[in-house]
């Protein structure tokens, strides 16, 4: 009978498919008796096909979910959210922080700050009292002078070549990285050591006629304090890559120089800029200097290495030559290892037929030792109701479960489901440029006048958590201490009211002359934004705000309203990472067009704590900086936080864990998800049976 209800509404043709895909093929447990081999091979269905199957290059998720499994970075997150060692056992931070010598300003005292003078001795001598700052200095060092030639690009008016006169540095190597390090050496040195500091005598424009314009542009040619952040890296030395080659640090140093290639296309180069230099320290050790402070740089690492012998320029030279391709235009993207990867991973590439599947194979001899199975296949399945009738058959080993039938399926035995609220969040953002929206008591006030349970409970089917600031709910950043806006509108009314803004004959609030009315947007082809705007705009209305709603393609709505900044307010959410970096979304500088703060959210006091959290290396403190952060911006309200809705992936319940135990025998556990809700954490160790186990009460 469900299958009819379903008929009736599905052209002839779709008809015929979905009966092929769901009755021709065999069911879960007939594939299995007749079949062993589909005991040992996972199934995933993916609504699209890959796009290019390397590390560096691709951006999208079907890509992204071959190559982890194809290849290894140094490190990625474990089951806690911290990082754990991969292809690099272990690792170490820490930094080298330097001082330029200005000989031409007296040290306290009345010495010249020269080289002739004792300087580390003297700046020891004058911080003694300070403890904290001497435990964590491991050395001191003089650097001497030296010339250096370089070119520095001023925006519309090209680059400008010219030679720094490097005088001598004090450098100081840290035991950790602390952007707080020359407080007390600026301290002790005084606001004249460094405001006066005579540039013109070490810095010459190769054309003399350009020095004027290097002026503005000295301090960052010539910076006087320099943080180095290091991270030093020591490999394993038991990795091959799937070919039988051995990994080493040249492969480490190759991926990074592939990244940063000026005519590579990667889209991660933003994430490396930031290092200084490169440096192989041995086979199996490699060095990386960072030319500022940015703690988001570890993250980096969990980066896919590449085999630099496939993927070397001799290589790619002879690939070029032998497809009658132009050598010097040739690049990495061209190249067909992007469709046959060979990584370090736990799964070996075999096949990819384009939008059908791609196929991988146990690697078994994987450092960590092989998977459970034998074989991963990625099925291209456009359609979602196709995707769903090939789980119920067994065709495929995965469902992502609509909101509104996880209360079904939590009914189902034979099944196991896996909620989490991930890294997303959904928002109203108002464009504080707009009058209207200037104060934040009406931004407030607005918030209150939402009632926000039928989101959750009509439109998300209750498969949704409320969120109350700028952080992913289920990170170690968000304060859970901040509480929801109430709903209250009689409460946002008398805001309102205190603020000007009065009902009028019509029932519509009015101040000046002016009725409080302006648009909400959002894009077309999102279900739920649409719900949502109808929620909102019925909510304003009962308060007496008149609210207009528009729905625009996403291209559209994206170039000419957000980019552009031509909008009132707008139905949005944001996809975060781990890191608690926000700077791109919420710092003042980045609230022009085509920047990601479109909001154009501006707080002095945000932007000192969205600046030491980015350069902040202590886990702690950047936890208590990022929830004071939350606090923050939860008071203002720039946007009205809605929710974070949950994701639920659908397994059969024949589908284990297996752990082995100290003795070696191998025992069924039930899987489960990581902090975050990732399920394949530990999918090694997955495997499939031919029944449902029956597991003690602790397993």
């Amino acid at each position: 009978m469900i299958v009819k209800r379903i008929l009736i509404y599905l052209p002839i043709a779709l008809v015929l498919f979905l009966l092929q895909s769901f009755f021709w093929v065999p069911t879960y447990d007939k594939q299995a008796v007749g079949n062993p081999t589909r005991l040992v091979k996972y199934v995933q269905g993916s609504s699209a096909d890959a796009h290019i199957l390397n590390p560096i290059l691709s951006a999208d998720s079907a890509s992204s979910s071959i190559n982890e499994l194809v290849f290894d970075g140094l490190i990625d997150l474990d089951q806690n959210l911290k990082y754990r060692p991969r292809l690099a056992k272990s690792w170490t931070q820490f930094e080298e922080a330097t001082l330029t010598l200005n000989t031409s300003a007296f040290l306290p005292g009345g010495t010249i700050a020269d080289t002739n003078t004792d300087w580390p001795n003297t700046l020891l001598a004058a911080l003694q009292h300070n403890t904290a700052w001497n435990k964590n200095l491991r050395s001191i060092e003089v650097i001497p002078g030296e010339i250096v030639q370089g070119e520095f690009e001023i925006s519309q008016t090209g680059k400008i070549a010219y030679t720094v006169q490097q005088p001598p540095r004090l450098k100081f190597t840290l035991e950790k990285i602390d952007q707080d390090f020359f407080l007390p050496i600026k301290e002790w040195l005084g606001e004249d050591y460094f405001k006066k500091f005579p540039y013109e005598r070490f810095i010459r424009a190769k054309d003399p006629q350009q020095q004027k314009k290097l002026q503005s542009y000295y301090e960052e040619i010539l910076p006087l304090t320099e943080h180095n952040p290091v991270i030093v890296f020591d490999l394993r030395k038991d990795v091959t890559f799937h070919d039988g080659h051995s990994f080493d640090s040249g492969d480490v140093l190759f991926t990074f120089n592939s990244i940063m290639n000026p005519k590579g296309t990667s889209p991660r180069k933003s994430d490396y800029e930031p290092v200084k230099e490169a440096q192989v320290l041995g086979p199996h050790k490699i060095r990386f200097t960072y030319k500022r402070l940015f703690s988001p740089a570890i993250n980096s690492w969990s980066m896919g290495i590449l085999p630099e012998h496939l993927l070397n320029r001799q290589k790619l030279d002879e690939e070029a030559k032998a497809r009658g391709r132009d050598v010097e235009a040739f690049i990495m993207r061209d190249s067909d290892f992007g469709r046959h990867p060979i990584g370090t991973g736990p799964f070996k590439f075999a096949e990819w037929k384009s939008d059908e599947q791609i196929r991988l194979t146990r690697n078994d001899n994987y450092w960590e030792g092989p998977p459970e199975y034998e074989e991963y296949v990625m099925r291209i399945i456009p359609d979602t109701l196709t995707s769903e009738m090939e789980f119920y058959a067994g065709a495929v080993d995965n469902y992502s479960v609509q909101p509104h039938q996880v209360a079904r399926f939590s009914t189902e035995d034979k099944y196991q489901s896996f909620s989490s609220i991930g890294y997303f969040y959904s928002y109203i953002g108002y464009n504080l440029r707009n009058p209207l929206f200037a104060d934040r008591d009406v931004r407030a006030a607005l918030g209150m006048a939402i009632d926000i349970d039928p989101i959750l409970q009509y439109i998300l089917y209750g498969e949704g958590e409320r969120v109350t600031g700028p952080y992913p709910k289920i990170t170690d950043w968000y304060d859970p201490e901040v509480k929801p806006l109430p709903y209250d509108p009689e409460g946002a009314l008398a805001i309102l009211n205190k603020k000007g803004w009065k009902k009028n004959a019509e029932g519509w609030l009015e101040k000046d002359g002016k009725i409080f009315e302006f648009n909400l947007i959002t894009n077309s082809g999102n279900p739920v934004r649409k719900n949502i705007l109808t929620i909102v705009q019925d909510s304003w209305r009962k308060i007496g705000i008149k609210c207009n709603t528009q729905l625009f393609e996403w291209a559209v709505f994206l170039k000419d309203f957000v980019n552009a900044l031509k909008y009132d307010a707008l139905v949005l959410g944001w996809s975060m990472g781990i890191d608690p970096d926000l700077y791109q979304i919420w710092h003042s500088s980045q609230a022009g067009p085509q920047q990601l703060n479109f909001v154009g959210y501006k707080n002095e006091e945000a932007d000192r704590l969205i600046t030491r959290i980015r350069k902040e290396y202590d886990r702690d403190k950047q936890i208590e900086m990022a929830r004071e952060l939350h606090r923050m911006i939860a008071r203002d309200q720039p946007y009205t936080f809605l929710y974070v809705a949950k994701s639920t992936q659908l397994f059969d319940k024949k589908i284990v864990m297996i752990e082995t135990e100290e003795s070696g025998e191998k025992k069924y556990k039930k899987i489960y998800p990581t902090k975050d809700g990732r399920i394949r954490y530990y999918f090694n160790k997955w495997k499939k049976l031919a029944t449902i186990p029956t597991f003690s009460s602790t397993g």
